[in-house]
């Protein structure tokens, strides 16, 4: 009998063969309008059906807190859009904390409130589900956060110059985060599956920061925030990208994640067999297929050659099938459509 996608993700958890590879995709605006368009498609759920994909629905609380200027959030983050040629990203324009000097610079920060969200509108999300799709829920990825709200090189440079600064900041946005997760989970009453707990720890050719870096500023909490999530029943899903393996240990058996993504394999210690080899029995691979050469720049062939490739590595491993990271408008159709029709025609 046919598993529903929530049923092929929990499988995976449970140490259990699904009736197949599941799936999962990451991607643009951008790409998922195309995708509509060239699927004949009315919404994104459509080209999920249409396309086998097993992606989880998202609950976030809705802000009801006072009304905020033109392009800036709650954090006092102000962003603009920006066309890089194939698409447009949001990208920071102001970095409301980029001139603090001293810790009662950061206390003084009008910080988001987690009394200005409502918590119950993600019940009726949870109900239209009806246990089909896997449900993710709550999130935390403080460091990216830390470095809008003080700008790239300060953020850095506070982790060894300022480091007092540092702890306040990451201080004051744990803080908020555990309570916005904490209300999420008891408004979802326990049925939240997934917990997406995230830090860019690489780059594409080594680690950001040392591991006596990430151990002093961002794993305790981290920690903690895993801690709550396994508190209301929910798996802990992490994201890194680039070269990050001197960090697994770590994560895996202190942190607690059970998935990592999106593994990019071209990056050096990321390779899909010393991952495989070293944590296949400990974690659940997600991601893999690569977007930043197979994806947008190969043909179909290419693709599914890759997606073969990657499911005779992990054979031994629980894996998700998905590209690793956000499909990027100058993707060709065919070459997603063929990730897929790749994995749905391969059997575990």
């Amino acid at each position: 009998m046919s598993m529903t996608p929530r049923e092929r993700w929990l499988a995976l958890f449970d140490g259990r063969k699904p009736d197949r590879i599941p799936t999962d995709i990451w991607a643009t605006d951008e790409v998922y309008e195309q995708l509509r368009q060239d699927l004949n498609c009315a919404d994104n759920q459509a080209v999920w059906d249409k396309l086998g994909i097993d992606t989880p629905v998202n609950l976030i609380p809705w802000y009801k807190g006072p009304k905020l200027p033109d392009n800036t959030d709650f954090w006092g983050v102000r962003s603009k859009m920006v066309d890089y040629g194939t698409g447009a990203y949001s990208e920071t324009d102001h970095c409301p904390l980029a001139d603090a000097t001293c810790v009662d610079d950061i206390h003084a920060h009008p910080w988001p409130n987690p009394d200005d969200f409502d918590y119950q509108r993600i019940v009726p999300l949870i109900e239209q589900n009806d246990g089909y799709r896997p449900l993710r829920g709550g999130g935390f990825e403080p460091f990216l956060l830390y470095c809008k709200l003080r700008g790239l090189e300060k953020a850095f440079e506070d982790l060894l110059i300022d480091t007092d600064i540092a702890e306040a900041g990451l201080q004051h946005i744990f803080d908020f985060f555990y309570e916005l997760n904490r209300r999420t989970f008891e408004a979802a009453g326990g049925k939240i599956d997934l917990f997406y707990l995230a830090e860019d720890l690489g780059a594409q050719t080594g680690p950001l920061f040392s591991l006596d870096v990430y151990r002093k500023f961002i794993m305790p909490n981290q920690k903690r925030m895993a801690d709550l999530a396994k508190q209301h029943g929910a798996h802990v899903f992490y994201h890194t990208d680039g070269s990050a393996k001197v960090f697994l240990p770590d994560l895996i058996d202190h942190v607690g994640i059970e998935i990592l993504n999106p593994i990019q394999w071209r990056c050096p210690t990321m390779e899909r067999e010393t991952l495989a080899a070293e944590f296949g029995d400990k974690v659940i691979f997600h991601g893999a297929i690569d977007n930043q050469q197979t994806l947008p720049f190969g043909t179909p062939e290419d693709v599914r050659a890759e997606v073969i490739e990657t499911a005779e590595i992990f054979k031994e491993c629980r894996w998700i099938c998905a590209p690793c990271h956000n499909l990027q408008p100058n993707t060709p159709t065919e070459n997603i459509v063929a990730m897929y029709e790749a994995v749905s025609s391969l059997t575990r």
